[in-house]
């Protein structure tokens, strides 16, 4: 039980490392004014995809040397993390080339 959650709290905190940081970089540069839709979105995707790969390989995963006790859990918790930050930029990257290019307005007064 332990196992599953460090798995699910380290994808939990690798999706929502990943949705804030680019955020807060956004708000601090006062890009943006508020917290949109798409990045609550992105987060639930990659949530959702990360839990279920992990549910699918991690049982099957093994630690190198099968290294035991307490270094074992933070390897699992680390990778988990690894796992949810991956997914999100996936995520996130696979919208951006989904998204239609937006027209610039013509200037030239073409």
């Amino acid at each position: 039980m332990m196992e599953l959650l460090l798995k699910l709290s380290g994808i939990l905190l690798g999706v929502l490392a990943r949705t804030l940081v680019p955020y807060l970089r956004k708000l601090k540069q006062g890009k943006i004014q508020n917290f949109k839709k798409g990045y609550w979105a992105s987060a639930l995707v990659s949530f959702i995809l990360g839990l279920i790969t992990t549910l699918l390989i991690f049982p099957k995963f093994e630690f190198a040397g099968a290294v035991a006790g307490t270094e074992a859990l933070i390897k699992l918790f680390c990778t988990a993390f690894a796992f949810g930050f991956a997914w999100n930029s996936l995520v996130s990257e696979g919208a951006k080339w989904a998204e239609r290019p937006k027209q610039k307005a013509n200037k030239g007064g073409d």
